[in-house]
């Protein structure tokens, strides 16, 4: 599409304000990390005021300190030690791709969404480390400031985001193994345990299955190979 005489000159109005601001913001460097971090965060609230996006909480994600950031005592999500593992490593290997969505209280944060998430980011020193001790946390719109509105978005985020189909995951598992993935590498990533690696590879196929072993004509009786085959 063509552009209009109006497109053209908001477009070097916008080219003019980005590199005005990027001349400010260079100056940012002269400050300290926690400094630095503070203003960032003041920036994207006086940026936040003038987007028009600002109604949605994403549209300012603020880093904040871990300390300010507390749990409620009504999510009743709870997670597993094999997901919270897998959440950790999410994070290590991810970073911190979901903010934390929480709602300003008594001078701090109360978790909306992401209780888990706020836990690894205060109680792994690796993480809380390479973070400087804040968290991302993305406010909720100021017409969910009831307890029973926080109650209700906490049970919508939990019970919105589904569940992996066995299908799908044996397909991944499947594919990952044919790429010479083995079966520690694939656990490891994907927060499974052994059993549940072959017990997805053999829905996707009894060959793939039998990928990264060795072939024998005779089974050992205490391989537990074996007794899957046998009680299969």
């Amino acid at each position: 599409m063509a552009e209009t005489l109006d497109d053209v000159l908001d477009g070097q109005e916008a080219d003019g304000i980005v590199t005005a601001a990027a001349a400010l913001f260079a100056r940012l460097g002269d400050l300290g990390d926690a400094a630095r971090m503070d203003a960032v965060n003041r920036l994207r609230l006086a940026l936040r005021e003038h987007s028009p996006m600002r109604a949605e909480p994403v549209d300012c994600v603020l880093w904040v300190d871990a300390e300010l950031v507390a749990g409620n005592e009504y999510n009743p999500n709870v997670v597993a030690p094999p997901e919270m593992r897998l959440l950790t490593r999410s994070i290590e290997a991810d970073g911190f791709t979901q903010p934390i969505v929480a709602w300003p209280v008594d001078g701090g944060f109360e978790v909306v969404d992401g209780f888990h998430r706020h836990r690894v980011g205060k109680e792994n020193k690796s993480i809380r480390k390479r973070l400087g001790g804040r968290l991302p946390v993305a406010v909720i719109n100021s017409d969910r400031t009831e307890r029973e509105d926080r109650q209700a978005s906490t049970i919508r985020h939990n019970r919105a985001r589904g569940q992996h189909t066995v299908e799908g995951m044996s397909e991944i598992v499947v594919e990952l193994a044919r790429r010479g993935k083995s079966d520690i590498w694939i656990g490891t990533e994907l927060g499974l345990d052994a059993d549940e690696v072959r017990r997805l590879r053999q829905v996707g196929g009894v060959a793939e299955m039998f990928a990264d072993q060795e072939f024998s004509e005779a089974w050992e009786a205490a391989d537990p190979w074996s007794v899957a085959v046998a009680d299969s």
